[in-house]
């Protein structure tokens, strides 16, 4: 496993514009080839697909995503749902029973389960059944209801909010069923999943991610 710097539009949020997994590269409309290129290479993915969400090009926000599926927030557009389903040939689904829009923000998944925001708790059930994992469990994370900006997770391991208790890291850790430890990107920044892209076989983070903070990931994600 390997770990890269990279900023998008000039910024080290890279999180909130791009979202992968292990052979899908989702970006917004526009991004350059050089650029998608760049980062399909160093997340070792096979296929880039341009898209929107909403009319926006915040996709870290507003999808939450692992190897099975894709969860949209209710304002996603017809048009934009079969694209992403044509283009990744994922499930691709709106999350029901919300008028919540930031759905990144609020579930954390990797292929073996997902913990997601009491903000959504009565759709525990789609966020299995579209992401196809055999759990999925409520969980706040350090006093913010926003759990998928908390939690950063892959096949391998998945990064907490430095602000969670330890019962709730190892609570991550169990629903998750992966090591996990708390982290920060980007020199301190805590809301990891604004500066980290990752999948199983590497990770992206923001340009201010720190020496120590490298070190702290490295060991997280290795797979």
């Amino acid at each position: 496993m390997a770990i890269y710097r990279y900023t998008v539009y000039k910024s080290p949020n890279i999180g909130i514009f791009v979202k992968a997994n292990d052979s899908v590269l989702v970006m917004p409309h526009g991004f350059a080839d050089t650029k998608g290129d760049k980062l399909a290479e160093y997340l070792e993915v096979g296929k880039i697909v341009q898209a929107s969400v909403a009319g926006t090009r915040l996709l870290g926000p507003m999808t939450a995503m692992n190897n099975n599926g894709i969860l949209l927030p209710p304002i996603t557009e017809d048009e934009e749902v079969r694209w992403l389903r044509q283009n990744t040939s994922l499930n691709v689904e709106r999350l029901e029973n919300t008028r919540m829009t930031a759905i990144g923000n609020l579930v954390a998944a990797n292929d073996r389960g997902a913990v997601l925001s009491s903000a959504i708790k009565d759709s525990a059930q789609q966020v299995r059944d579209v992401l196809g994992v055999p759990e999925a469990q409520v969980m706040d994370v350090g006093g913010y209801v926003q759990t998928g900006a908390m939690v950063v997770a892959t096949n391998s391991g998945a990064g907490v909010h430095p602000g969670a208790s330890e019962d709730e890291v190892k609570a991550v850790s169990e629903i998750l069923k992966v090591p996990s430890e708390p982290l920060t990107v980007n020199g301190g920044v805590p809301f990891l999943s604004s500066g980290i892209v990752a999948n199983t076989k590497n990770v992206v983070v923001g340009s201010l991610t720190s020496g120590p903070e490298l070190i702290m990931l490295s060991r997280i994600y290795q797979a």
